[in-house]
């Protein structure tokens, strides 16, 4: 099966979310400097949400570029990926309409977790469908990032309960840690061109 509409799907997909997520944002009443000041909470929301979206846009297409064919399993692993994904307008919004109160900004953690889950399920079916000695398993190596994402989300979570800043904190570095586009897979695919 090709891989051309599973990418074709995925762009889409991703694309209308972060239109979702644009149109969430409201313009501030108040047109002086503490409107804007007052509007801060919900655009760091944003662009929090936004980069997550982003990031895994940037992998995803990497990761399908070093893949082969697919099967009838990546596409429901590529579908249970971009559900997770697809609730991040809501989570975001739900968090930021709440004041960013503990169970939003908790569940919001959970969300990205699974979304995370999700990824690497696909990224597992991508390997064995090629085998461990393909060019994707190679490109992935350890794979640590991948590893050490969600335990810092699962940190995020159970800092959400006690002070839900500092789980936003844990949620903003593993988008550090993602946001430069994974130089394995780039490596990779510039061995293959």
């Amino acid at each position: 099966m090709e891989k051309n509409r599973l990418e074709a799907l995925s762009d889409g997909v991703l694309a209308i979310i972060i239109t979702i997520m644009v149109l969430d944002l409201h313009t501030p009443v108040d047109h002086g400097w503490a409107g804007l000041v007052g509007a801060v909470p919900s655009l760091l929301s944003y662009v929090l949400s936004f980069l997550y979206i982003g990031i895994y846009w940037n992998n995803h297409h990497h990761m399908v570029k070093l893949a082969g064919d697919i099967s009838g399993g990546i596409l429901w692993a590529n579908l249970h990926l971009l559900f997770w994904l697809s609730l991040v307008p809501f989570m975001t919004r739900w968090m930021d309409g709440s004041g960013f109160a503990v169970v939003p900004v908790f569940v919001y953690g959970v969300n990205l977790l699974l979304a995370a889950v999700a990824y690497a399920i696909l990224q597992a079916l991508f390997i064995r469908r090629q085998g461990r000695g393909g060019p994707l398993a190679r490109a992935i190596g350890r794979n640590v990032k991948g590893l050490v994402s969600p335990v810092i989300y699962v940190a995020g979570c159970l800092l959400a309960l006690v002070q839900p800043a500092l789980a936003l904190a844990a949620y903003a570095v593993v988008a550090g840690i993602w946001l430069v586009p994974d130089r394995r897979l780039e490596r990779a695919l510039r061995g293959l061109s």
